[in-house]
């Protein structure tokens, strides 16, 4: 009895066998003319807001908005589409917009959005952008049970696309560790709870556009980091299927797989490295000892788990080859 020998191509169609959700493409359109708009703002408004730029937050907002948005427009393509995805992208698309529209009607008022309840009404619209970004989390999570039990074809396309989602809901949920109010804040209430670095109040000095703070721990860096393993761990997949046409040993979709995995889970460590860097109240410029020895664990490992995949892909590869031969 013979099986089956595994897949040796990238499958055909890229960019999904299924259009691409429409509400979405729509709120990455938007976003992209936005950001452009509010670049404008950031050159022509010298205000600050804690000792930003005023127009700084929503370009930053607009950029990642748009990446989500046709990222997961483009992942709804490549999986069989049932109508409760159709309505799931929606329901992400109209969470965005609602986000970003209160980030911007902050930025117009002169004032933050996140973190504020100076005033009943402050207080109300940051209820409404919590509420929106636990709805993104939650239907982001539904989908993802969904993509674990939806029939995609290719193995390492399935690969990527459920742990690029796995790793980026890890990021995502680290924004729930903003929300809780510091020591300062609950001993002296000054119209915020919650805070994005540790150790120090926010409006510190930070890294330029990005704010990150360069003098205390950031819990930015791994929420902007793990959440955007959405798009990192699929393109590496793209990278890895382009390169497919010309290094014989990608072309076996097992090695594929492999890879983005690997990919995955040093994407993941990371997050996690950067999360307990900025925990400790260590800046990301200033890595201890430590932070140094993780890092470059996590880099060997990663290394070597990929080199591992690649020889055992060669040998399969040559087996496979010699037992053609005898056949």
């Amino acid at each position: 009895m013979t099986t089956a020998p595994a897949p040796t191509r990238p499958p055909a169609g890229l960019w999904g066998a299924t259009p691409w959700h429409r509400p979405l493409l729509a709120v990455a359109a938007a976003c992209l003319v936005g950001a452009a708009v509010a670049g404008i703002g950031l050159v022509a408004d010298p205000r600050l807001v804690t000792g930003a730029p005023l127009w700084a937050k929503p370009i930053k907002f607009f950029v990642s908005i748009a990446l989500y948005a046709l990222t997961l427009s483009w992942m709804l393509a490549l999986v069989p589409r049932r109508r409760v995805l159709w309505w799931l992208g929606t329901l992400t698309a109209l969470f965005l917009v609602v986000e970003q529209v209160i980030i911007v009607g902050a930025a117009v008022a002169g004032t933050t959005s996140h973190f504020n309840v100076s005033s009943p009404t402050a207080a109300a619209l940051w209820g409404v952008m919590g509420t929106s970004i636990t709805g993104l989390w939650v239907v982001a999570l539904v989908f993802g049970v969904l993509l674990l039990r939806a029939r995609i074809a290719d193995p390492a396309r399935a690969a990527a696309l459920r742990a690029g989602l796995a790793v980026a809901l890890v990021g995502m949920a680290e924004a729930f560790l903003m929300t809780s109010p510091t020591a300062h804040q609950l001993a002296d209430p000054q119209g915020v709870i919650g805070a994005h670095t540790v150790g120090v109040a926010d409006g510190g000095p930070g890294l330029p556009l990005l704010g990150w703070s360069t003098v205390a721990g950031d819990l930015r860096i791994g929420h902007f980091v793990g959440m955007h393993a959405l798009q990192a761990v699929p393109l590496l997949l793209v990278a890895l299927e382009l390169a497919a046409t010309r290094v014989a040993v990608l072309r076996s979709v097992r090695v594929r797989r492999d890879l983005v995995l690997v990919g995955a889970a040093a994407w993941l460590a990371v997050t996690g490295l950067l999360t307990w860097q900025a925990l400790r109240g260590q800046s990301v410029v200033a890595p201890d000892a430590w932070t140094v020895l993780a890092a470059v664990a996590v880099g060997v490992v990663a290394l070597g788990a990929a080199v591992g995949v690649l020889l055992r892909g060669r040998r399969s590869a040559e087996v496979d080859r010699v037992a053609g031969s005898v056949r």
